[in-house]
């Protein structure tokens, strides 16, 4: 197990219902996608908040990753909807 902070911006943040948590996650949860794919088994509002991770956006310690990057090290996990021009 391994400790993360999470933080959720937007729609990600008012389904969940949290702007921010830390969770001790499994040692299987390696890179951002099965992070997505732990968080939607924590409860019906992750699920819900999640459903869709495809389109859900993450960065690790404050810059823009994909699905698939590594999460060790990490000292801060956001995720957030994509970003709207403007």
């Amino acid at each position: 197990m391994s400790t993360v902070n999470l933080v959720y911006f937007s729609w990600v943040r008012e389904r969940i219902g949290k702007g921010e948590e830390t969770l001790e996650v499994p040692a299987d949860v390696v890179t951002i996608a099965d992070l997505l794919a732990h968080l939607k088994t924590l409860g019906e509002e992750y699920e819900t908040a999640l459903e869709h991770q495809n389109v859900i956006r993450a960065a690790i310690n404050q810059e823009h990753v994909e699905h698939g990057e590594p999460i060790a090290g990490a000292r801060e996990i956001a995720l957030f909807p994509p970003m709207t021009g403007g």
